[in-house]
């Protein structure tokens, strides 16, 4: 098998691929969208079940991403935009805490994200209302 993999792939250099050509700025750019999908995905998918702002930001470091690191703010600029996109609800507690949970509106559109209905880009631009960058 691994010898008609490579006889494809090959075959494919010759052919499919041999009149493309990526600039870094364009390889820079599919590499940026691939991690802002996996960012959002990664907060529909922890906000399933309730969580604070500073939870949320915890489990998305568990799972090694770091866009948040040295701007808080943004995860939450992000988390007021999908609140007014109608994806998120919120409540606060007796302690001032805001939590966070994804509606249904918001359920729906973790299942298109995971089972590719739609490309991830396309939804993606849907929540964010064409402000992929």
């Amino acid at each position: 098998m691994d010898k008609k993999l490579k006889n494809l792939r090959q075959s494919m250099k010759q052919t499919v691929f041999k009149e493309m050509s990526f600039s870094e700025k364009k390889k820079s750019a599919v590499k940026r969208e691939i991690k802002q999908e996996n960012v959002f995905l990664s907060i529909l998918q922890l906000l399933i079940e309730e969580k604070t702002g500073v939870e949320l930001l915890e489990r998305l470091k568990a799972r090694n991403i770091m866009k948040f690191d040295e701007s808080e703010g943004f995860l939450y600029t992000t988390l007021h935009q999908l609140v007014q996109k109608g994806y998120l609800t919120y409540r606060w507690d007796e302690h001032t805490l805001k939590f966070y949970k994804l509606n249904n509106k918001g359920r729906k559109c973790l299942k298109k994200l995971e089972s590719n209905q739609k490309s991830k880009t396309a939804v993606l631009k849907e929540i964010l209302g064409g402000h992929l960058s």
